[in-house]
């Protein structure tokens, strides 16, 4: 689906806007649910996206969208890999959702993510020991695409120096998700789902080898776990591996860039995290609210009449839910549009809500914490060498391309 020219919806996807749409965002919140001249309709309001994000009646299967519900659908070819269980509904959703979880989080691995910790800080200090003798660093290549990788190599059982391979891939997968890419929807969907075989064959080799010699990490534990659900089949250890890849670390690279470009346009609030590292858990949250990595969520059905804000969404009709909105909606929060690291009441969006609250939400909590933390610590006078940055064309997961970065050195 491409946004009709001219719309506010439009505008808020046009890459020429990508620096700032909260403006457009505050125009849009004033039709809390919208239809667009294309037949999507928009919903822009706090407690509006909250109420559907937690209705049975929204599909987030791609096979329920149809050419009539204003989306793109996949090509007819599409013999690859199925939907991950983030494009799934129940009762299929819940099942392998509650499989990948076993070997993550609690209640069955309650220490999965703590036991990570020093591991995560030994990664953030030896990538900032890196800018030693160095005046400028690029954040994104330099540290916040690094780090999560790291992380989610060594979480799955990935050899980090296999990273190279799946970068591209993940990069093409990505760029699925844009809603109004310069080439037409079929051809981004074949480039896609050809990264996803690519992706899939790839780590297909990965799990014989973790079955055959399975060590502690998740994706043996995937492979070997017997619970109350059974096991994943073949196909579908594949695709939720491909989904944990990749979702493992896009959308942590873009809330450590964007939390980095918002404690450098806020120094108080960065002179704050160096002198009180506890600050780092609550400042994460707002960060979360007021700069979220996942700005919208494009792929949503209508799969009955939906009355909502004094709109019927019909069914078949295909969804926007706007988080970033709705994060700033004034209706929710106080003084929306103002950053503050010490926000009570703070139930952002910025993780989604309902059964498809983000499956990563505690690792990616904690290695922001851990990486802003490590940043306003030890990096000396550092300052933006271009504001805006150059960000990167996807309108769903929203943050720089590239954050120069200048300082005056390297605390120890």
């Amino acid at each position: 689906m491409t946004a009709t020219s001219g719309t506010l919806l439009h505008q808020i996807t046009d890459y020429a806007n990508r620096a700032d749409p909260y403006p457009l965002y505050a125009e849009l919140r004033r039709t809390p649910v919208a239809r667009q001249d294309d037949g999507v309709y928009t919903v822009s309001t706090y407690w509006e996206i909250l109420s559907l994000l937690h209705d049975p009646r929204i599909s987030s299967d791609v096979r329920n969208r149809t050419p009539q519900a204003g989306g793109d659908l996949p090509p007819e070819d599409d013999t690859t890999l199925p939907p991950s269980f983030l494009r799934l509904d129940p009762p299929e959703h819940d099942r392998l959702r509650r499989l990948a979880t076993r070997p993550f989080g609690p209640p069955h691995s309650p220490r999965r993510i703590h036991d990570m910790g020093g591991d995560l800080v030994r990664m953030v200090s030896g990538l900032i020991d890196g800018f030693q003798g160095r005046e400028q660093v690029d954040i994104v290549e330099d540290f916040a695409y690094p780090f999560p990788v790291m992380v989610i190599c060594k979480l799955l059982g990935v050899p980090h120096q296999d990273e190279v391979l799946f970068h591209g891939w993940a990069d093409a997968i990505v760029a699925a998700l844009d809603p109004s890419p310069a080439e037409g929807p079929q051809e981004r969907q074949r480039t896609a789902q050809r990264a996803r075989t690519e992706l899939g064959t790839y780590l297909a080799g990965l799990v014989e080898e973790h079955r055959r010699a399975p060590g502690d990490d998740m994706l043996s534990a995937l492979i070997t776990d017997h619970g109350p659900d059974g096991q994943m089949s073949p196909v579908e250890l594949i695709t939720t591996a491909v989904l944990l890849l990749i979702a493992g670390h896009e959308t942590t690279v873009n809330l450590i860039t964007n939390g980095t470009l918002t404690l450098l346009r806020h120094p108080e609030a960065l002179k704050r995290l160096r002198e009180d590292p506890d600050l780092a858990v609550p400042l994460v949250e707002e960060l979360l609210r007021y700069e979220p990595p996942v700005q919208l969520l494009p792929q949503r059905t209508a799969l009955a009449d939906i009355d909502i804000a004094g709109t019927v969404i019909p069914a078949g009709a295909s969804i926007w839910l706007m988080l970033a909105s709705g994060n700033r909606d004034p209706r929710r929060f106080d003084d929306p549009d103002r950053f503050d690291p010490g926000r009570r009441d703070n139930e952002h969006l910025g993780f989604g809500s309902g059964i498809h609250y983000c499956f990563g939400a505690p690792l990616a909590r904690l290695e922001a914490q851990l990486a802003l933390t490590g940043l306003a610590r030890r990096l000396d006078g550092p300052r933006l060498v271009a504001d805006p940055p150059p960000y990167r064309q996807n309108p769903v997961l929203r943050g720089p391309r590239h954050l120069p970065v200048a300082f005056d050195g390297v605390t120890a």
